[in-house]
């Protein structure tokens, strides 16, 4: 049996107004969501280094900087730009409607 994907509703775009980010867990899946130049990413909260929440990193372009190790991520496809980081993060499929986020799960 293969992967059924599904989209789930995650956020109110109004809950962007005074935050870039936002923490949420499907499917027993942390993810973060954070809207960049008025666009909506959402990835694996959890760097793939070692444990530490990605919610708590500097974000600066598409770039988001692990707050434990410094490894830094594109935000657009996962990957892993620096060290310590030798593997991506999950990244997931946005889209917004009606003023409502949703991510492709």
């Amino acid at each position: 049996m293969g992967w059924i994907k599904k989209w789930v509703e995650v956020a109110r775009e109004s809950e962007f107004e005074d935050t870039d980010r936002k923490q949420v867990v499907l499917d027993g899946r942390d993810v973060l969501i954070l809207k960049i130049e008025g666009e909506f990413f959402a990835l694996h909260n959890v760097c793939t280094h070692a444990f530490a929440l990605m919610i708590g990193g500097m974000v600066e372009g598409h770039e988001i900087e692990c707050p434990l190790h410094g490894a830094r991520f594109d935000v657009r496809t996962g990957m892993n730009l620096t060290p310590p980081a030798v593997r991506p993060l999950a990244v997931f499929e946005t889209r917004t409607e009606d003023g409502i986020v949703f991510i492709r799960i």
